[in-house]
């Protein structure tokens, strides 16, 4: 499988781009809001990419991280859910509202992507809702995606045969982060995964810019037995 494609950005579609590796072009499928946030054509760009096999068809799909890659992944087991549901789910929320929204069940922020509708919404959460702490998790430990190469000239396709996410430990930064490690903390103080994932999602939604602290503290008000 190819997991990440790295070289320069060729040309730009209305849901797709060019990517020239040494010569080479790729059409890669993008969200809107991975669109918005692609270089200049003619700059570098890397992204980790997810290949749909079909009879008569290769495609090849790029996000930026591989929480959102594994997002796709997820969204697209579920029945109703192809790869163009699954990009304008992404797009319209991003990996980190789709992971609030799942967790807290919030199947209306899913119904309003493209496409999708109550029934699918409430079908991708009922199916995904104990799978978002796992994802969520990865925020801390995912190497950065998009970010130019070096060269275009020297840029590479990557054949990965399994996510990087278990490489050589990193000191995490950013939401993502914060997100995993309130997840890890408060599974080591006995929380189960699910009923974690909906209280960090729903103190990071309370507070995008949370460090781990805030939200493990945020987490455990809202988890404290009520009355």
């Amino acid at each position: 499988m190819i997991g990440r494609i790295s070289g320069r950005l060729d040309w730009r579609g209305s849901d797709h781009i060019l990517i020239d590796v040494r010569g080479v072009g790729y059409i890669v499928y993008v969200s809107d809001r991975v669109m918005a946030g692609l270089p200049g054509t003619g700059e570098a760009v890397s992204l980790f990419t997810d290949l749909l096999v079909r009879e008569d068809n290769l495609q090849l799909f790029g996000f930026p991280t591989l929480v959102e890659k594994e997002w796709h992944r997820l969204l697209m087991s579920v029945q109703g859910i192809g790869a163009k549901a699954s990009l304008a789910i992404l797009g319209a929320l991003g990996p980190d509202g789709v992971s609030r929204a799942i967790a807290l069940g919030d199947w209306n922020a899913i119904a309003k992507a493209k496409g999708v509708g109550p029934k699918t919404g409430q079908r991708v959460v009922n199916e995904l809702k104990d799978k978002a702490h796992s994802v969520m998790a990865m925020g801390g430990a995912e190497p950065a995606s998009g970010t130019p190469a070096r060269d275009p000239a020297d840029a590479e396709v990557i054949e990965q045969a399994a996510p990087p996410v278990r490489a050589a430990p990193r000191r995490p930064a950013g939401a993502g982060a914060a997100q995993s490690e309130a997840l890890s903390a408060l599974g080591n103080l006995g929380y189960a995964p699910g009923e974690a994932a909906s209280a960090v999602a729903e103190a990071a939604g309370a507070d995008p810019d949370a460090t781990t602290e805030t939200l493990i503290r945020a987490a455990l008000r809202l988890l404290a037995p009520k009355g």
